[in-house]
């Protein structure tokens, strides 16, 4: 059936869009069934790029579900209003708007009501819950891709000698899930200390923390990296490499996107994203 499928949708984009050209042209999108794995950092911006998947993904009309174990559905909200409406995160996060930015604000809030978006934020949620409430949400309004921001947070039904044997078992089930359900479930993930500890900071598959099972089970593993982060007199500010690590079923490589850190959002090099704001006009794919 996937095989006629292809043929007869040749051409076409056939996983769900993430919303970036750059990065579709490399995966194809979102495939059925692939566990993706998205690591950084702290303060790299994993939830920021996820949640631009995400909306992007429920704006093409595909249900999305979205387990947030770090922030609260309230934070999600308030960040997913500020990509849409162009209003200062920081500034929405504490209410001071300025008055002409009320429609927009009105405008956002109305719009992301009206997206097939699930925002679950149980804390510590365990894979038994995650796995009961994505088979639901698959059989009465159907689903599409499943977001999990991040791995490390949940909590592992099965006792074991240490944390590397718990977060091999989630990620075998995050997997198992993905097959189960035949739609794509992205994680984010913590990535270990190692990369402070060396001169080069780009992330590899070693810098994966708890790393094991991970890049097994992964079918794409993605990194964002930024530059700016470390070297202060780059050339490329506003600028986050996502590299593509593993890619089970294709080419890796790097693409480059724009981050916009006033709204947390990200976009493609050579797209405009605020009123006299743009990136430097670069490749769209970096395929060695």
């Amino acid at each position: 059936d996937r095989i006629d499928n292809l043929y007869r949708h040749r051409g076409e984009l056939l996983g769900v869009p993430s919303g970036f050209s750059s990065l579709d042209h490399l995966l194809g999108g979102f495939q059925k069934s692939d566990f993706l794995i998205l690591a950084a950092r702290p303060g790299v911006g994993k939830t920021s790029l996820m949640l631009s998947f995400a909306l992007h993904a429920a704006q093409e009309g595909k249900v999305v579900a979205l387990f947030s174990l770090e922030m609260s559905a309230e934070q999600l909200v308030q960040r997913l209003v500020s990509q849409i409406s162009g209003i200062n995160a920081q500034r929405l996060r504490l209410g001071q708007l300025e008055e002409d930015e009320w429609p927009a604000f009105s405008e956002a809030i109305g719009l992301l009501s009206e997206l097939p978006m699930y925002i679950d934020d149980t804390p510590s949620i365990t894979v038994i819950q995650l796995r009961t409430k994505c088979r639901r949400l698959a059989s009465e309004h159907g689903l599409d891709i499943i977001f999990v921001d991040y791995l490390q947070l949940m909590d592992s039904e099965v006792r074991s000698e240490n944390r590397v044997q718990e977060v091999s078992y989630i990620s075998r089930s995050l997997k198992g899930l993905a097959r189960e359900i035949d739609v794509p479930v992205m994680t984010a993930s913590q990535l270990s200390r190692a990369v402070e500890q060396r001169q080069d900071k780009r992330p590899v598959l070693s810098d994966l923390r708890e790393s094991g099972s991970l890049e097994q089970d992964a079918d794409i593993v993605m990194f964002i990296y930024r530059e700016e982060l470390y070297k202060e007199d780059t050339p490329n500010r506003n600028i986050a490499d996502i590299i593509i690590a593993k890619h089970r079923s294709g080419p890796t490589g790097t693409i480059q996107l724009y981050f916009n850190k006033e709204l947390t959002k990200f976009a493609d090099v050579y797209t405009r994203v605020a009123p006299d704001e743009y990136a430097v006009p670069m490749s769209p794919v970096d395929v060695p």
